[in-house]
């Protein structure tokens, strides 16, 4: 009799467990590509990766998707559709996903990301590709009169990443060219 209540018990949870997780949809990754399956690529003058995961969602070959953020100053974002799903690689220039995911930006703490803080820079610089923006956020962290920061991605203001340092606290924009944050 205990054996049958505990097997019923244990179905009952794997059967409650299986349940939550396909509740739970898949999550876009930020900072990755997945290479290979393409069947076809157009630009995005836009450069948000939420674009290009709604057109996968709405075209049935689809399986996965890659996002590049334009590479230079004048340059496009590219939206890679893909007939199978390939494995994911970091690569900081990237957003990929699978079918049904959607893009959900991490969350980590007071990193803001696909949000712009216009106005109150003091100073700007370039800085190294970071799809995290936190190094970015060390150098305002590491400077007294910081308040805020933003950090541009290559391709949006230039050819490469911008670190943009604000004196004041400015309303944040939602744009996908960037990642803030308020330190202080």
């Amino acid at each position: 009799m205990r054996r049958r209540a505990a097997a019923a018990m244990f179905g009952f949870v794997l059967a409650f467990a299986v349940l939550i997780a396909a509740g739970v949809p898949a999550q876009a990754q930020v900072g990755f590509d997945r290479p290979g399956g393409d069947y076809t690529s157009f630009p995005l003058r836009s450069g948000d990766p939420t674009q290009c995961a709604a057109r996968c969602e709405r075209d049935s070959r689809c399986r996965a998707w890659a996002f590049s953020y334009p590479a230079t100053d004048s340059g496009n974002a590219v939206c890679w559709l893909k007939s199978r799903v390939t494995p994911r690689h970091a690569v900081s220039c990237c957003v990929s996903g699978v079918r049904g995911a959607g893009v959900i930006e991490p969350r980590s703490g007071p990193i803001e990301f696909a949000i712009d803080r216009i106005g109150g820079d003091y100073r700007q610089f370039d800085i190294a590709a970071d799809p995290t923006g936190k190094s970015c956020q060390l150098a305002c962290e590491a400077e007294e009169g910081c308040r805020a920061w933003t950090y541009q991605r290559a391709g949006y203001g230039g050819p490469n990443p911008i670190c943009f340092l604000k004196n004041r606290i400015t309303r944040p924009y939602r744009r996908p060219c960037c990642i803030s944050g308020v330190v202080r």
